[in-house]
Order: C-alpha cells, then structure tokens, then sequence
C-alpha cells in the first residue's frame, strides 16, 4: 500500500509530504483549492507522460516521490526481484521532471523508464477517475476480476500451463519440418563432417604435446649443441671445467679447514655443491644420449598440425574446440536421421496438448459465464444504490475455441447501461466520468476480494449525486477502505465523514505566489471541515452538530 508522498515543485506546490495509512483517506478543500493535484502527482511517479508545464513557476524541476509497502505483494516482490530492483519490504518510486522537458525515472534508487514505472504501477494503484491508470478499462485486468471474483484461480493456472507446454512443442515442431525440407542435403553434409572429424581422432591435448614436440624436434641442433657446450664446461673439459675448479678449491679449503674450524661449513657447502654438478652434469649425458635429430618424426608432426588446424578453419573453430563440436555434430545427425520418429511422436504429443487445452479451457469458460451472471447481478445492485436507477451491469463472455491464449479461449468485455432504457455498451465508451467512477466502485466493491491492486483512488465518485445516495457511496468507500488501502477526493460532507483518514487541501498566497498545502485533520478539525462543507461560508452551531453527528454515525455503521 501507500504509505508515503513527497512533492516538490509540481503545480502550485512547494513542497509537500503526506503519510497514509490503511483505511479509508479524504482529500477535501475549497473548489479551485488543487484536491486533484496529488493525484496528478501519483499519476506522474506511476508513469504518466508529463511535460515542463507541471513545473511549479520559478522552480528548474518538480519531483514526485512514492513510498509503498510490498509485503502483502509476493507478485509484486518477485516482479521486482526480477527486474534487480527488490529493496526488502519497501518500495520506493521517484519522478523528476526538467524545464527542458526531459524526466527522469527511479525504482528503489535505480533508473527505470516510463514503460517500467507504468508496469510497477499498474500493480500497486488503481486510479478511478481518470482514465490512464483504470485497470478495468482493460480486458486482461476484467478477466483478472471475473476469474478471481469466481475462484477460477487453480484451473486458469492449469489452462496457462497447457498453453505454455503446448506453444513450445508447436515451436519446435515448426523447427523440425523447416529442417525437414531440407533433411537429405543437410544429412549428407552432416555425415561427412562427422566421418572427417572422427578420422582426424584428435585426443585430449594433443595438440598442447604436439606443439612441444615440434618446438623440441625443429631446435633439436640448437638444443644439442647448447647442450654439449654446457656439459663441457660444467664437468667434461679436463682442464678447465667447473667441477674441476670446485674441486680443486674444496681439496684445499679441507686441508685448511684443520688449522681453522671456521671453514668447516664452507666446505660443507662446497661439498653439497660438488655432489649437485655431478647430479647435473649426469642428467645433460642422458638428455644428449636420448635427443635425437629426427627429420622424419618432424615432418609427420608438421603434417599433425597442419591437418588439424586446416579443419579447424574449416569449420571455423578453434583447433582445441573440435572434440566438442564433433559431439554437437554427431547430435545433430541423430536427430536428423531420427526426425521423422521425432516428427511422429511430436505431432502425437501436440495434438494431446491441444485436446487437453481444449477441455479445460472449455470448462473455464463454462464457469465463467455462470459466474459473469452472478457478477452481473451483484454490481448492477451495486449501481442501483449509488444514484444510478435504471443502470445495469453485464458481462459479455465470448467463446472461440480456435482463440489459444494463456488465459483461454474467451473474450471478456464489462458492459454497461448508465441509465434506465439505455441499451448496455463497453465500459470503455462511457463517457462521463462521474458515472464511470460510480460504476468502477460498484463493481470494485463487489470484487474486492477478488483484485490483487492494494490501493485505489476515486476522483469525482461523487459528482451529480447528493442526499442519501452521497452517503451510501461514502459508507461503499469504507467499507471497501476495510480491505484496501482508500484515497477519495471528494467535495460532499456524506462522503468526508466516513474516513478514517481526512486531509484538508488549503490555497495560500505568498508574496506574488499561490501555493497549495495539505493539512491533516484531527477530530476538533475534522468537525470544522465538515462543518463548513455543509454550511459555507458561516459556520454555525448548528452545522458543527450536524457535522459531529454524521461522523458519529459513520462510527456506528463500521
């Protein structure tokens, strides 16, 4: 739900921030004093077009900040998990608006575009009044309603689940008679890149062993005279040769060692030394001993390579991928070789799928046209008691059975007649925008249960009525305020009485400015409200006393 606004320079604002809690919240004021300014304002932060107009005059940009409380919305916790824009229990949207027409978007302090706010908040606030955000204008969000209000929830699942499996064995059947037409070529092509690739039976690195090899077997005169060179001087050349030198020079520290203990450890070391050379000067004799100069090995190496790497561009690989490709290769050929049993046992499958769709989504639509009449009835009820005699509410649920979609086969419209004589239309060609909140609360109010949107905002549910019919849409918005979160801008005093909540709009004037503030009311101040909601201007005894007994009342009625 809402639980908090911030606005800064947007209209005739300056800046403002509200706080709303559950229940039933009134936004009342004098005619032309801004009552609709906030909701204006939402409108903008749930992704509304906007433009450098809303900018409060001298200001260089206006921000619309929203803060919701996503707890009770799993739906909308993972959409925004989804998206990596999740904040724990709390979602946050902010819209900035600049004097050159630019805006700029945030979710949880990320950027999002208008689309994305649009999305998030089509979940999170129903505005009924004005016509961008009224999900029961759209036929997915009727649907929605119908199915929920009837229970549907389990075999819709069932039908969009069907459809899902369904759509993806179409698609793959598609892919298969594609590659069908072409089977033969592609068989013969297939074949032959498997039976090259298993000819050329390239092992697990061989490649890496193969380039050793051939570094090794194309210096093999380089390393071999390198070699020789460094055993001479290491061991084999009597007369000048390292170990000689090491060990003529322990022969005499050792006698000298006897005259000075001191030099015992250097020997030692000389010692350890002496025994290394050897050790190494042994391992050059076997590395001459086993390298050889092979021009034939080489050559079979070089031929080695080049044949692996030829291939490799020739399927346009990298020499180490073609293990893996002649897997995916030797794949493709089976399933080429065995698409006319795939073919077969798809085909069998789809029509399965299809004969099972078909049953259930035919008992769906039997079930929603038994309970779009008991929804009819209820709102049309509904309609009468909220100043619209005459007015009747129906549902239009068409079957076609050839309509394969996530949601059945149906067409759903929410149709309506407004008054007596008047034949039923869509909802959404009713013009008048009074009679279009009235209605939307008739059937909100009827489905409540049903809607998974955690706050509404009526604007103008009120106009053209008055007398008992104002005050029976006053205790319809509470009642609906005890299950949803409730924002009503209203001008009647039978409607303001009912709130839980009650904010008063005040029109001031700073300097050469005119700005618009929203005042929360306490009971003492809520008295006065409504005191002067049904008095005008002078405020009498009277009216206080009336004022207090209707807030007594709606007490009493909850």
């Amino acid at each position: 739900m809402l639980t908090h606004i911030a606005i800064r320079d947007f209209a005739i604002i300056d800046a403002l921030e509200l706080n709303l809690a559950t229940g039933m919240s009134v936004l009342t004021g004098e005619t032309g004093a801004g009552k609709s300014i906030l909701v204006d304002a939402l409108g903008l932060v749930l992704g509304d077009r906007a433009d450098a107009d809303v900018i409060r005059h001298g200001a260089e940009s206006a921000e619309i900040t929203a803060e919701f409380d996503v707890r009770a919305l799993p739906g909308t916790a993972a959409w925004l998990k989804h998206k990596d824009l999740s904040a724990d229990d709390e979602c946050i949207l902010r819209r900035i608006i600049g004097r050159d027409g630019r805006s700029r978007g945030q979710i949880n302090g990320h950027s999002a575009p208008l689309q994305l706010l649009r999305e998030l908040g089509e979940q999170l606030v129903d505005i009924h009044g004005q016509h961008e955000h009224q999900s029961l204008l759209r036929p997915v969000a009727q649907l929605a309603l119908l199915d929920g209000f009837g229970n549907h929830a389990a075999l819709q699942n069932r039908v969009a689940g069907l459809y899902g499996d369904w759509r993806n064995a179409n698609e793959r059947l598609s892919e298969l008679r594609v590659a069908a037409r072409d089977r033969d070529q592609r068989l013969e092509l297939l074949r032959h890149q498997v039976s090259e690739l298993d000819a050329l039976a390239l092992q697990a690195d061989e490649i890496r062993n193969l380039d050793e090899e051939h570094r090794r077997l194309a210096n093999s005169g380089k390393l071999l005279e390198g070699t020789q060179a460094a055993l001479d001087a290491l061991y084999e050349n009597e007369d000048n040769s390292a170990y000689r030198t090491l060990h003529q020079a322990l022969h005499t520290l050792s006698g000298l060692s006897e005259l000075d203990p001191q030099l015992q450890e250097i020997c030692a070391n000389l010692g350890a030394a002496e025994l290394q050379l050897a050790d190494a000067s042994e391992a050059l004799r076997r590395y001459l001993h086993s390298t050889d100069m092979d021009p034939q090995r080489l050559e079979w190496v070089e031929n080695r390579l080049g044949a692996i790497h030829d291939l490799a561009r020739k399927h346009r690989a990298e020499p180490d991928d073609l293990p893996s490709l002649l897997g995916g290769l030797r794949a493709e050929l089976y399933n080429v070789e065995n698409a006319a049993v795939t073919l077969r046992e798809l085909e069998t499958e789809l029509a399965r799928l299809r004969n099972e769709y078909s049953k259930n989504a035919a008992e769906l639509s039997r079930q929603r046209l038994q309970v779009a009449d008991a929804l009819g009835e209820e709102v049309t009820g509904s309609m009468q008691e909220l100043g619209m005699p005459g007015g009747r509410f129906a549902i239009d649920v068409t079957n076609e059975p050839e309509r394969f979609t996530a949601h059945g086969t149906d067409q759903v419209e929410f149709q309506v007649s407004a008054n007596k004589g008047q034949p039923l239309k869509a909802l959404a060609k009713v013009a008048s925008g009074g009679e279009l909140s009235r209605i939307a609360l008739a059937i909100q109010v009827v489905t409540a249960q049903a809607s998974a949107i955690p706050s509404m905002i009526f604007d103008e549910v009120d106009a053209g009525i008055g007398g008992g019919v104002a005050e029976i849409v006053g205790r319809r918005l509470r009642s609906l305020g005890e299950k949803r979160q409730v924002l009503c801008v209203t001008h009647l005093p039978q409607v303001a009485s009912q709130a839980h909540q009650h904010f008063r709009v005040v029109k001031t004037t700073r300097g050469h400015s005119t700005l618009t503030t929203i005042e929360v009311l306490d009971k003492k101040t809520q008295v006065e409200e409504l005191a002067r909601m049904l008095g005008g201007v002078e405020i009498t005894e009277t009216t206080r006393k009336h004022a207090r007994e209707m807030i007594a009342r709606a007490g009493q009625n909850a």
